[in-house]
């Protein structure tokens, strides 16, 4: 495959790196104002072509510079004949520098204006959030609180400035309460919040405007993370050598299926062979062999009763998945243990995870690819799934430096986090929270692995292949009542150029 790299993708910062590229912006001779006009401009595009018959938008303007792009942006709805109620959280006489300039260019423009208080009706056809920021710390509280749950409460859709008010730019979580955006339009540089943690409950279709700042001729400013895009694929996925056989294309083993839990071991063997790999092979228990045989019988399958009959299996593969329904006795500890002995890389997924906390609790090896979901990383790192989702970005980048290799936290906008760097996954739908869907990935991940050079770039490649597959199995026939069964099919098609 080829070598992939970041420089395509989209890069994702923190505030703090979004505040400075705004500050050597200005520095750089573009007026602040002249900036903030720029925003509410881009903001009201997106507006209007979201919106086109909209006649009336009510606008929440906060005390920053967050409110200062909601006031240009109603007096540009007035230009435009629109009829605007501006709500204000901090009386206009009150407002400094770029932010007091705002609301008086809006009242030159004939916009009215009425404080906030509680039971005040939201009238317009769309609202607009302009309430906090970027630079909220703390939970939302007093009236910012109360003005965020009634625009939830109003049943018009909801333009989001910037980020949603209440969400947390560097980690998506929510602080206290949040505004459910049905769009967010991003400025300067995207922030790495609105894509993970709770943020894509919350943000909606991200529109992001750059404002004409060019953020990577910053090179002391490097991203936080890149937001992957499925172009990735094509890129990666280029047609087979006319001369290909099964023996260079990759021989992933899947370790998994203790007595009485095969199907999950059984779904990795499955979606491994449908990503391309030249051959699969699955190590299970007996009670496991005639599903294996009926349900693929294109996979390898081998009875094993525990670790002398496993113990040479690692050995003949490429890559070794091992987790997927293999509990945590004796025969699961057995098979994890033959494949940490062989030192062929790695797939480690749910009750290998487990294994490893229980067992081998300080392992590292640069040679795999972890795949917690939340509780599994807490776990991982001991402490509480809160502060994992508290945090994801954070979490995901300590797990890799405390167990190597490559770190894939599951969830929405999944991380992958890896000696390069991290990336966020932007694709999946809900439907996929069905069981399953872990055991599928790593068998993807396997065949990736096998056939790429970078263990890094299979993560990248499979957290995509798998969100976009139940993407494209959700559009066909629905979210609810998607299966984790249903995505191998789907991927084929994603990755046949």
């Amino acid at each position: 495959m080829p070598t992939l790299s970041t420089s395509s993708l989209r890069p994702l910062y923190k505030a703090a790196q979004v505040r400075e590229l705004d500050r050597r912006t200005i520095a750089g001779g573009i007026e602040s104002f002249a900036l903030m006009q720029r925003a509410a401009s881009s903001a009201w595009h997106s507006f209007r072509s979201r919106w086109p018959q909209a006649r009336s938008v009510t606008v929440l303007c906060g005390s920053g510079n967050n409110g200062g792009d909601g006031h240009v942006l109603a007096a540009l709805a007035m230009q435009a004949g629109l009829k605007v109620q501006r709500i204000t959280l901090k009386p206009l006489h009150e407002l400094k520098n770029d932010a007091a300039r705002a609301a008086a260019l809006a009242t030159a423009a004939g916009v009215g204006c009425e404080a906030w208080q509680a039971g005040t009706a939201l009238v317009g056809d769309v609202i607009v959030d302009a309430l906090l920021g970027t630079g909220l710390t703390g939970d939302v509280e007093g009236e910012i609180r109360r003005a965020i749950e009634a625009i939830n409460a109003a049943q018009q859709p909801v333009l989001a400035l910037d980020i949603p008010s209440g969400i947390a730019a560097d980690s998506g979580a929510v602080l206290g309460v949040a505004v459910e955006a049905f769009c967010t339009v991003t400025f300067i540089g995207d922030k790495i919040g609105l894509h993970t943690g709770d943020a894509p409950a919350y943000a909606g279709e991200i529109d992001f405007r750059p404002l004409g700042v060019k953020a990577q001729v910053f090179f002391d400013i490097p991203p936080t993370a890149w937001r992957l895009d499925d172009a990735l694929l094509q890129s990666a996925f280029t047609p087979r050598s006319r001369t290909s056989h099964k023996g260079n294309l990759g021989h992933v083993l899947v370790m998994g299926g203790a007595p009485g839990f095969g199907g999950a071991a059984l779904l990795a063997s499955q979606a491994a062979a449908r990503l391309g790999a030249g051959k699969v092979s699955l190590a299970t228990s007996p009670d496991h062999i005639t599903a294996s045989l009926v349900r693929c019988p294109e996979v390898m399958a081998h009875a094993v009763r525990g670790a002398a009959e496993a113990s040479e299996l690692p050995c003949r593969a490429d890559v070794v998945v091992v987790g997927p329904g293999l509990g945590q006795g004796a025969w699961g500890q057995a098979m994890l243990q033959c494949a940490l002995q062989s030192k062929t890389p790695l797939v480690v997924d749910a009750d290998g995870l487990n294994l490893l906390v229980s067992h081998w609790p300080d392992l590292r090896r640069d040679d795999w690819v972890l795949t917690p979901h939340p509780g599994e990383a807490a776990r991982l790192l001991g402490c509480t799934v809160a502060e994992i989702q508290s945090d994801r970005p954070a979490a995901a980048q300590a797990l890799q430096r405390a167990r190597g290799g490559v770190v894939l936290l599951k969830g929405a906008g999944s991380l992958v986090a890896g000696p390069t760097g991290l990336v966020v996954c932007p694709y999946g739908n809900p439907g996929m929270a069905s069981g399953g869907m872990g055991d599928v990935l790593s068998g993807m991940l396997g065949t990736l692995m096998a056939q790429c050079q970078s263990s890094e770039q299979a993560a990248w490649l499979g957290v995509m292949a798998h969100a976009l597959a139940g993407d494209e199995a959700a559009k066909a026939e629905g979210e609810r009542g998607l299966l984790a069964s249903d995505l191998a099919s789907y991927a084929r098609a994603l990755i046949n150029p």
